[in-house]
């Protein structure tokens, strides 16, 4: 019993030697661990913050754009609707020009008529 016992002290001391170890090697692991998932973390958010930036960014291009667009599509509007409606004020004055000389004619002769 007492070479059990002289065999299995230097054992333990040993265990418990290795365990403090395992248990310092485990906590820096631990540490390691920690530190690397808040680089982590931090590096995530970094890339989320700059991909929301770039997709703002884009949306906020995508409708400027689109307001050019809409912009330019009402001035040619506007543009054909002004010469639309020169030609018909012109098309009515020359049509109103027309009748009035037409009118003028009809009477002329009119008058002619009841003079001769």
């Amino acid at each position: 019993m007492k070479r059990l016992l002289i065999l299995a002290a230097p054992m333990a001391i040993g265990l418990a030697a290795c365990s403090q170890n395992a248990q310092t090697e485990t906590a820096e692991a631990g540490n390691a661990i920690a530190a690397d998932t808040a680089a982590t973390t931090r590096n995530a958010v970094s890339d989320v913050d700059a991909a929301t930036d770039q997709a703002f960014g884009s949306a906020e291009r995508s409708l400027d754009n689109a307001g050019d667009r809409l912009d330019n599509a009402a001035d040619r509007a506007g543009a054909a609707i002004d010469t639309r409606a020169d030609r018909a004020g012109a098309a009515i004055t020359n049509g109103a020009d027309r009748a009035a000389d037409a009118t003028g004619n009809t009477l002329e002769r009119a008058g002619r008529s009841l003079k001769d």
